[in-house]
């Protein structure tokens, strides 16, 4: 890291957490920074996720998935591109407290020590006191107040946005000398370690859409030769199991990929066990009476999570003989079963788990090989029992898609 020179500004930074205490394992899941120059106009920005190696909380309020994650690197791998961007800059955030706590926990994972300190930075929510007298503390109040926009809130470059935008605020309230003005000649000497490349690119939401392709295009293309029926059984049950929840997660992808790998399916095998699937679902709307356009959209849904093109649906609900329903078990939970649950949902878990009761389910604690479903928040979760259903190939569904088992 260079050393101890000439401030360059503030860095406005702004953290998504799985929970409130890293002493109680929580962990930075995304990180935004802003460079402001002294006179507060905005010279750069920076943001990525960062992959915890855990659970990622509350999921319903920062809205990051697992499978985002799973390309994000590790702060360790990040934590170079950071210091770098904090080093010689007046740190500023919205509870500067929870950010710098958050960020000192990190390096300090790493064995590094950071000249990070709350009192050492500009918290924008303390000086609302100040600059918006009378005004709520949070960050989308102290914004409406100030008249700074705040799009995408519990995203974590849009808050540190938002935060830039108060901070200007407030210097262009403040004029020639803010009060913070000791600060700005503090930072000559705080000294940054050297904490790893400065340059890693980040890893921003949407990336799984953009990098993850259709499971079926994974496949290898080999020769196409009829599979054997042990081995198409096995594919589709797998398959089955991963359509559950009318989502194929991440994982599930990638299980099915090397499913069909280990059992010499090529990618044309495999298509035509797809239609055949598909072809068994229509067969079972067909035999409940008249197809609905519920029935049509469902078929239409599951068509398209099978890599099939649109017409596959209606082609199987007409019957199409290129693709007779394969003989297969689907997957049917029973009274007695037992429900494992993991994640933070809508709605408290002791409600979850009650519905699970009554419909003659088992809610259980913890995974083993005798529990036969995992209700996560996210299916792609990083959570220890998920990790351990896969291991136990245990399906895992959403909550919406156990409700829907409820009936």
């Amino acid at each position: 890291m260079p050393g101890p020179g000439r401030p360059r500004g503030y860095a406005v930074i702004d953290l998504e957490t799985t929970g409130l205490r890293p002493s109680w394992n929580d962990r930075v899941i995304e990180i935004g920074i802003v460079h402001l120059d002294l006179s507060g106009e905005v010279t750069g920005e920076w943001a990525t996720l960062v992959n915890p190696g855990r659970d990622l909380g509350p999921q319903h309020i920062h809205g990051i998935t697992a499978a985002d994650i799973r390309h994000a690197p590790a702060f360790g791998e990040i934590a170079g591109a950071v210091a770098e961007r904090l080093d010689g800059r007046v740190v500023a955030a919205h509870n500067l407290p929870f950010d710098a706590g958050f960020l000192s926990h990190e390096f300090g994972r790493l064995g590094l020590d950071t000249p990070l300190d709350h009192t050492a930075g500009v918290c924008t929510m303390a000086w609302s006191a100040q600059f918006l007298p009378g005004a709520p503390r949070s960050l989308a109040a102290c914004c409406a107040r100030a008249g700074v926009s705040l799009n995408g809130h519990h995203e974590a470059l849009a808050d540190a946005r938002a935060a830039a935008g108060l901070l200007r605020h407030y210097l262009a309230l403040a004029g020639p000398a803010a009060p913070w003005e000791p600060l700005i000649e503090a930072v000559r000497g705080a000294a940054w370690p050297a904490a790893g490349d400065p340059g890693t690119a980040g890893v921003r939401r949407g990336v799984a859409a953009e990098r993850d392709p259709h499971f079926l295009t994974r496949i290898a293309d080999r020769p196409a030769t009829p599979p054997r029926p042990e081995a198409a059984t096995s594919y589709l049950a797998l398959l089955d199991r991963a359509l559950l929840d009318h989502h194929v997660s991440v994982a599930e992808s990638d299980a099915l990929v090397r499913l069909a790998s280990a059992l010499g399916l090529g990618r044309g095998e495999a298509e035509r066990l797809h239609l055949g699937y598909l072809a068994a679902l229509a067969r079972t709307v067909l035999s409940e009476g008249p197809v609905t356009e519920d029935d049509r959209h469902e078929l239409a849904l599951v068509a398209a999570l099978l890599g099939l093109p649109a017409e596959a649906a209606d082609r199987a609900l007409a019957g199409d003989p290129a693709s007779p329903p394969p003989d297969f078990t689907r997957f049917r939970l029973s009274p007695g079963d037992l429900v494992v649950f993991t994640g933070e949902m809508d709605g408290p878990r002791d409600d979850w788990e009650w519905r699970a009761l009554q419909a003659g389910y088992i809610p259980h604690g913890y995974i083993t090989r005798k529990v036969r479903l995992l209700v996560a928040a996210d299916p792609d979760s990083l959570s220890a029992k998920a990790r351990k259903a896969r291991d136990y190939g245990i399906p895992i569904v959403t909550p919406d898609a156990f409700a829907r088992m409820l009936g």
